[in-house]
């Protein structure tokens, strides 16, 4: 028997054709920035085992990926350092030296492709030997915070000097962003923007990242870094880091994991007028490769799934190692 319903909402589901006319998110390439890894020395590319068709690349390489990115559409990227192992120590001084892989792969690709935005990482961890993002007191048992920050701030300004477009510090320190502002305007480089990482929580999703910048410490249990990343549990602690980075002078705010912090990313586009990022991490995109190697998920519906939730849930800019194939079936 057939109801009487004015009210069918399939009506809108009938055909592909009417779907595609009443979608309300759509993922464009544009939406999308490519994290890419650099390390120093002129070998061949080397694939990151638990992040499948991601690799660190020489700097020249790395020039040449990115031109390839810039021309299937994508408009940024996110550069993250492998750094030698004999270069690092408990200061990061690596960090501050003009001349290390990181600022000079920034300036090759911007001296190259100068319309590709650059968001430069501004953090500790890839250059510390024990693989915090700050600096360790002196009896080693937490992070210093004033002086993590007073690092960060240089490290900005030769960041900025090299042609980074955003400083992005990923630390959660404490101020670090209105510190990192005055410095880069008193360097006069009041239009480098910064994109802070206002609501990085403690995840177990970044194994593979913290594999591909050698920044995971050799030992039994993982890095703690539980007392300056936000908890996984904590909704307002994350509101209220939002609303301090956007008050200390911030041009993009950004959540980070994304795809289990849909909630913090909506609370974010509510929150700020300003633009609002979301990283999809490491862990998010090994999970779903891994899956799929299985044949337990599809991976093309899975991945563009993930960003358009992603987006959904209100992010203007997604950061994602999907970025590069996504591009290249848009443009199939």
């Amino acid at each position: 028997m057939q109801q009487e319903l004015p009210i069918r909402p399939r009506r809108l589901r009938h055909s592909k054709g009417i779907r595609n006319l009443t979608l309300e998110t759509i993922v464009n390439c544009s939406d999308l920035i490519q994290p890419v890894f650099v390390m120093d020395g002129d070998t061949k590319p080397e694939q990151i085992a638990s992040m499948p068709n991601i690799s660190r690349h020489s700097i020249d390489d790395l020039v040449k990926e990115c031109t390839e990115l810039y021309k299937l559409g994508i408009n940024g990227i996110a550069l993250f350092p492998k750094i030698d192992d004999s270069l690092k120590n408990e200061s990061a001084s690596t960090a501050l030296s003009e001349d290390n892989v990181y600022f000079r792969a920034i300036h090759a690709i911007k001296s190259t492709i100068p319309e590709l935005v650059i968001f430069a990482d501004i953090a500790l961890d890839p250059y510390t030997s024990h693989g915090h993002d700050g600096i360790l007191s002196a009896n080693g048992k937490h992070i210093e915070n004033d002086q993590t920050v007073e690092i960060l701030s240089k490290m900005a300004v030769i960041g900025a000097n090299a042609g980074a477009d955003f400083v992005s510090p990923s630390d959660m320190m404490d101020g670090r962003i209105k510190a990192i502002r005055e410095s880069l305007d008193s360097a006069n480089h009041t239009n480098t923007g910064i994109m802070a990482y206002s609501a990085k929580f403690a995840s177990a999703f970044y194994g593979p990242f913290r594999d591909a910048v050698g920044s995971s410490k050799q030992q039994a249990a993982p890095l703690d870094k539980n007392s300056y990343q936000l908890s996984p549990a904590n909704r307002r602690e994350a509101t209220k880091e939002l609303l301090l980075d956007q008050s200390e002078g911030a041009d993009i705010l950004m959540v980070k994991p994304a795809g289990m912090y849909l909630d913090i990313i909506s609370d974010a586009k509510s929150l700020s007028n300003l633009p609002i990022a979301a990283y999809q991490v490491s862990g998010e995109y090994a999970q779903i490769h891994a899956a799929a190697e299985k044949g337990w998920l599809d991976l093309e519906k899975c991945a563009n799934e993930s960003l358009t939730t992603i987006k959904r849930a209100g992010a203007d800019i997604i950061f994602s190692y999907f970025s590069k194939w996504f591009a290249q079936n848009a443009t199939q």
